[in-house]
């Protein structure tokens, strides 16, 4: 195995997803209930204690609320930012680690790269992980693209990114004006022309699939996003698969 992914849920309620290859397999964000985050790893062939670090995004209730009742119940190590280690939602984890967002990580078979990325939050990050000469990228989260996110996640293998909403169904929905600005913000999140045009700009042969993530219950679809990504993903070997809320994707390689 070189490396594969999976999303154990993703949305607007709730964020979790894995990263392994050979030994080693990495969590990303915690934003589950712990019993539904026990579940469905048991539904991808896994037991809680396989999982050798838990990787935490940013301090936001949908990716760090589950973190403190997992790690505290299996003993798993715990890495964020300093930034959001000294917020008040990781006041109930202890034994932190922290990490710099521009120094690579190793952590056992896997080379961890956190990046920074704009949002609402103390001091969030996303990852590129490689192994076994393969590269993914994870990237929710972030209200625009910037130079670091170009920098990590061009030539990718494979790419997990957001598809949050779709921006005229956002405007044209139920949110208080407040909450439609504060998602369509530099700080916020993705739409799915950004996602679009992000791809079409880091895009290349060798991009085997793309995972949408994070979409929002109210402001998107699975279609909307097929429809948005569809063009940029014109190559017949390569591959859209849709994370939803309440069911974990399957595994998906990375050859």
């Amino acid at each position: 195995m070189t490396l594969r992914f999976a999303s154990l849920g993703s949305g607007s309620r709730g964020n979790s997803s894995l990263v392994e290859s050979n030994s080693t397999l990495l969590m990303v964000d915690c934003g589950l209930t712990l019993k539904a985050v026990e579940e469905r790893l048991h539904c991808l062939g896994k037991h809680p204690r396989d999982v050798d670090a838990l990787l935490v995004t940013h301090e936001h209730s949908d990716h760090i609320q589950g973190v403190a009742r997992f790690a505290r119940r299996h003993g798993t190590p715990v890495w964020m930012t300093p930034g959001t280690a000294s917020s008040p939602a990781a006041r109930k984890l202890t034994h932190i680690h922290t990490f710099n967002c521009h120094r690579q990580l190793e952590i056992g078979s896997i080379d961890v790269q956190p990046f920074p990325v704009p949002h609402d939050a103390r001091e969030p990050s996303q990852f590129m992980f490689r192994a076994g000469g393969r590269k993914l990228g994870i990237l929710t989260d972030t209200g625009h693209i910037t130079s670091h996110i170009k920098k990590w996640l061009t030539r990718c293998d494979a790419v997990a990114l957001e598809c949050n909403h779709d921006l005229d169904t956002l405007w044209s929905g139920p949110y208080p004006e407040r909450l439609k600005a504060r998602i369509a913000s530099p700080l916020g999140h993705l739409n799915n022309g950004q996602a679009a045009k992000f791809l079409g700009e880091i895009g290349h042969p060798g991009l085997q699939w793309v995972m949408a993530l994070h979409l929002s219950g109210k402001n998107n679809t699975p279609d909307l996003v097929r429809e948005s990504l569809a063009e940029i993903l014109s190559h017949t070997e390569q591959v859209l698969h849709v994370a939803t809320q309440n069911e974990p994707s399957n595994w998906v390689p990375i050859d």
